[in-house]
């Protein structure tokens, strides 16, 4: 029997009892809160996986999907004209105002051509003397023709006669041609526009002095006009397929929204692919009556060389991404979720093209909510968010 220490001797018994049930009863509370928080919890977590989860689901979708390239592109003219005098003279007249809009063959400048008409003159004064040396010279052969039959001169004397006559219309071949040239030179003194486009700044006025070099003013064809951009050397490939089959359409956008505001077409793909960019030169055409294309521009250029058809799509937002692989939630007819392995072969405005052996048009996969779920939940169909990608 073990014998009280002399401080549990120095405490009441009936202390000592009330002390014992205090923790007894202290403990058994304890006991009870925890049973009785494990049940709530164990029932808690039953509600919750019992309750569907809401989500928006679509279905997947066959359809042919263009594949669309862009690239940031730069306005350029199909032919800029620098217009230079051909002689050396004075501007008498100017017939152009800055950034006007000309035809070809519309008169520009003209130059004091004083000079030329005085040689023009003198050319055709002597062309008019070697037509009459060569009609004397030939009637004068005639005669000489006339008496060499009836052997009254001789045979050289009728020689010296022709030699005369074939030198003179050499002689008037020559004058012919220097008045052509003459004619050359006078017409320069009358400047045209080569090209139809808009004039630049002018740079002489009425009196100034121009020589050959000088540059009078600029000319660039504003309509139809180019437009330079690259593309990576990878899609040289569907650009050179599409170009043999027709006309590829070029499309460009000229304001902030996006909207594809102008048409083209691809008419050129340069010869070499630029080994420090990896990119391909090209060039499209456009047409350009109202001038919203200019040059120096930079716009943004789309095109559509190739399409994937009968592509199976789903918007973006449905394809999960997961530690190995992406996947789609799909839905049976129980409304009970489970996991689809996919591949995504082109994401674009919105929708993602998929591939995967299981993979079948009309299957119902969600597009929304997919942060809630994990296979075997329960889902429920909830509202459905306007402006998305794959209503409907």
């Amino acid at each position: 029997m073990a014998v009280p220490s002399p401080a549990e001797r120095a405490v009441p018994p009936n202390r000592r009892f009330r002390a014992t049930m205090t923790v007894l009863v202290l403990l058994a509370l304890a006991a009870s809160a925890w049973v009785w928080r494990s049940q709530g919890s164990a029932t808690d977590t039953k509600g919750r996986a019992e309750k569907p989860v809401q989500v928006v689901t679509t279905m997947i979708k066959r359809e042919d999907v263009p594949i669309r390239l862009s690239a940031n592109g730069t306005v350029t003219p199909q032919q800029t004209v620098a217009v230079r005098p051909q002689l050396s003279a004075m501007i008498r007249s100017v017939h152009i105002r800055e950034g006007q809009f000309v035809r070809q063959g519309e008169r520009l400048f003209t130059l004091d051509a004083r000079t030329e008409d005085a040689n023009l003159s003198r050319t055709e004064g002597q062309l008019a003397r070697s037509r009459a040396d060569l009609k004397n010279a030939e009637r004068n052969l005639k005669r000489q023709r006339d008496l060499f039959e009836q052997h009254f001169i001789s045979e050289a004397a009728l020689e010296v006669a022709q030699n005369q006559v074939e030198s003179l219309r050499g002689q008037l071949a020559v004058d012919e041609a220097s008045v052509r040239a003459m004619r050359v030179a006078r017409g320069f003194s009358e400047i045209l526009a080569p090209i139809s486009g808009r004039t630049g700044a002018i740079s002489v006025y009425q009196g100034s002095l121009v020589l050959p070099n000088d540059a009078l003013v600029s000319i660039t064809q504003i309509d139809p006009i180019n437009v330079s951009f690259n593309l990576p050397e990878r899609e040289f490939v569907p650009l050179q397929d599409a170009l043999v089959k027709g006309d590829v359409p070029v499309y460009v956008e000229l304001d902030d929204s996006g909207r594809l505001s102008r048409k083209g077409r691809l008419i050129f793909i340069d010869n070499a692919v630029d080994t420090a960019s990896g990119t391909i030169a090209l060039k499209a055409e456009f047409p350009n009556a109202d001038s919203h294309l200019w040059p120096g521009m930079f716009v943004r250029v789309v095109l559509s060389p190739s399409t994937l058809t009968e592509a199976l799509t789903v918007p973006v937002q449905s394809v999960q991404n997961g530690p190995e692989r992406k996947f789609l939630y799909v839905i049976d007819g129980q409304n009970k979720a489970d996991t689809l392995s996919v591949s995504v072969r082109l994401i674009q405005d919105g929708l993602a093209v998929i591939e995967g052996p299981s993979v079948a048009p009309g299957t119902r996969v969600v597009m929304e909510g997919a942060q809630n779920l994990r296979p075997g939940s329960i889902v429920m169909e909830g509202p459905r968010k306007t402006g998305r990608s794959g209503d409907g």
